[in-house]
């Protein structure tokens, strides 16, 4: 019922500014298809600023190679509007139902979830540390905020993952640029804003470079 509501919400929002010129000035950005743009207007919906996609990982324990990661990850679905976000997420297994270890990927459309691909190998992400009893609502919150494009600098966020395992469920944000420590800092200053984060949570950052080095995903952080 909860996330019936939260869909009705966004869907409203977004049909209060339904004038074109109010619905181009907060959602197109130069990279926006015109022609998806125009489409989705017409057909009634109500289009994001950024197209996204989620991809799932499912990995055998104890077995890690990069050949078989590129190989496990699978791209379920693509979408473009408020509706087709809600539609997509509705239908995704809760956190509290994936196996162990699994890893959900939500990124901008063109950018693979991978340390190597071109929109991240320079960047990096902000890390964070939820018990299960927790994780599914901020992670739903940190995907509302990506949607809705709430965080500040979107233009360098490449996307998010929800890591499910044994103890503890980790969510992470990536970052274009791991070298600009303003804006790296201003990243996990609207994250916590946004997800409302109590003090006792701790964030963690760790650069794409460094999980290359070490071949891990959440060892060797450093403390944000």
């Amino acid at each position: 019922m909860e996330i019936a509501e939260r869909r009705d919400d966004a869907i409203r929002d977004a049909k209060e500014s339904a004038n074109i010129d109010t619905i181009k000035s907060q959602y197109v950005t130069d990279s926006f298809s015109d022609e998806r743009y125009s489409l989705e207007l017409k057909d009634g919906l109500h289009p994001l600023r950024y197209k996204f996609a989620i991809w799932y990982t499912r990995r055998t324990p104890g077995v890690r190679s990069q050949t078989s990661y590129e190989d496990n990850i699978k791209k379920i679905v693509e979408f473009s509007t408020v509706e087709g976000f809600w539609a997509s997420y509705c239908h995704l297994a809760r956190s509290s139902l994936l196996p162990n270890p699994t890893d959900l990927h939500f990124f901008k459309d063109g950018i693979r979830p991978l340390w190597e691909d071109g929109a991240n190998c320079n960047g990096g992400k902000w890390i964070i540390r939820f018990s299960k009893v927790v994780s599914a609502r901020f992670w739903e919150d940190l995907l509302l905020a990506l949607v809705g494009d709430q965080l500040d600098d979107a233009e360098n966020i490449c996307g998010a993952v929800l890591s499910v395992r044994i103890n503890e469920d980790i969510i992470s944000v990536w970052n274009r640029n791991a070298s600009d420590h303003q804006a790296v800092m201003g990243l996990r200053d609207s994250i916590k804003r946004h997800l409302k984060l109590p003090h006792a949570y701790v964030m963690e950052y760790k650069p794409h470079d460094a999980s290359l080095r070490d071949n891990s995903s959440y060892r060797n952080t450093w403390r944000g």
